[in-house]
């Protein structure tokens, strides 16, 4: 009975350095864990573990010192909603507001930056959860050998998946991160929208398939729907997010690489760049899904656009007067889905290279960094002695 307490408080405190409102960690406790707590409870819980909002607040002079580690640090180029998400897992005690204003300080260039990329969206509408999927890849990163698929929920703008591989041109790829996250919500969308590329054209057949014996008006091949990158919006616009967020440090490291020399674009270089970045870069992805994902999503100009956080309006639709439009789908047909499949395994660089790597750092004693920054000498130690061994030969 202690331990179920211990993990409960654990759980809560976790969700409350996040961010999260009572009310929305006493829903998410109840979804996620099965654990019901009432709001007396909560206050209670908050209250022993020292957990305030508006009071005890940290030190200014630290909260400042840990913003300029965070950005020397990470390639996120953090707005300061997102800073503040960030203070506020590292243990802070402090507000927007606070965070606002020292990140103006810290990172006037980046502020002023962020300004002047404004987006005018268009208007969207969704009936409620699961009723349309948005895919896509991102191929900035294309040239240097990593691609980025995702899929967003239309209604909630909750990430089901962002993965990083070598390939976007194999479709039975991208129909195992379809397949995935299929097997892990027990149920297919109503529908998925897509433009016109060739690396979502197994999804198409699977989604077609899972959707066959269904009756409603959305079935069998209404379930997939083709168009402009315009009416895919809603994943073309995470991805300007994405890229603001995450992406643009490599985009630029890279092309860093390339302009000093030391990136041809040829087999070796891109394998290499592969084996020494793609984790980190999966990582980062992951980490800005998750807090995409939990962040609160502002009342738009847009009022029948819902607002909140993107994992509460996707679990907890009733909230929003909404249905959950999740298709179930037949054992045999997830099988035969299955089937036709590419999963990503253990490594998307070429076994040889990666072997020869492997050699290469047992011998030097060379190891993955602890920062990213750090990355780019084991790339140019490794690129420096494969290279060399092969003008011996």
């Amino acid at each position: 009975m202690d331990g179920a307490v211990i993990d409960r408080d654990t759980i809560i405190k976790a969700y409350f350095l996040l961010g999260f409102s009572n009310k929305e960690i006493r829903i998410l406790l109840a979804y996620e864990y099965g654990i019901v707590v009432s709001e007396r409870t909560m206050k209670r819980i908050t209250s022993k573990n020292g957990l305030y909002r508006r009071k005890h607040y940290s030190d200014v002079l630290d909260i400042a010192v840990y913003i300029c580690e965070l950005c020397k640090s990470s390639s996120c180029q953090h707005g300061y909603r997102w800073m503040y998400r960030e203070l506020r897992k590292a243990g802070f005690n402090t507000n927007q507001e606070t965070v606002r204003i020292l990140l103006g300080v810290v990172d006037p260039d980046g502020v002023n930056s962020r300004k002047r990329r404004r987006l005018r969206r268009r208007q969207y509408r969704s009936k409620g959860p699961n009723s349309v999927w948005h895919i896509d890849g991102y191929d900035k990163l294309k040239p240097y050998g990593i691609c980025i698929h995702g899929c967003i929920d239309g209604f909630s703008r909750n990430v089901l998946w962002a993965e990083a591989w070598s390939t976007n041109n194999d479709p039975t790829v991208t129909a195992g991160y379809f397949i995935e996250t299929v097997k892990r919500l027990d149920g297919c969308p109503e529908r998925i929208r897509s433009d016109e590329g060739t690396e979502n054209r197994v999804i198409e057949q699977l989604q077609y398939l899972l959707r066959l014996e269904h009756v409603d008006e959305f079935a069998a091949k209404n379930s997939f729907l083709y168009g402009s990158s315009t009416l895919n919006q809603r994943i073309e616009s995470w991805w300007g997010i994405l890229r603001k967020q995450c992406l643009d440090y490599w985009i630029q490291h890279f092309k860093n690489l390339k302009d000093d020399g030391y990136f041809s674009g040829d087999f070796l270089d891109k394998n290499l760049v592969i084996f020494c970045y793609l984790d980190a870069i999966q990582k980062e992805i992951n980490d800005m899904v998750e807090n995409w994902n939990y962040h609160k999503i502002r009342p738009s100009k847009n009022s029948e656009c819902p607002h909140g956080r993107p994992i509460i309006m996707y679990a907890m639709p009733d909230l929003y007067q909404v249905e959950d439009h999740l298709k179930p789908i037949a054992n045999n047909a997830l099988r035969l889905c299955e089937s036709e499949c590419t999963f990503k395994g253990d490594s998307a660089c070429d076994k040889t290279i990666r072997e020869i790597c492997g050699i290469l750092m047992t011998e030097f004693a060379w190891e993955f960094p602890p920062l990213n920054s750090q990355l780019c000498d084991l790339y140019l130690n490794l690129r420096r002695e494969i290279k060399s061994e092969l003008l011996l030969q």
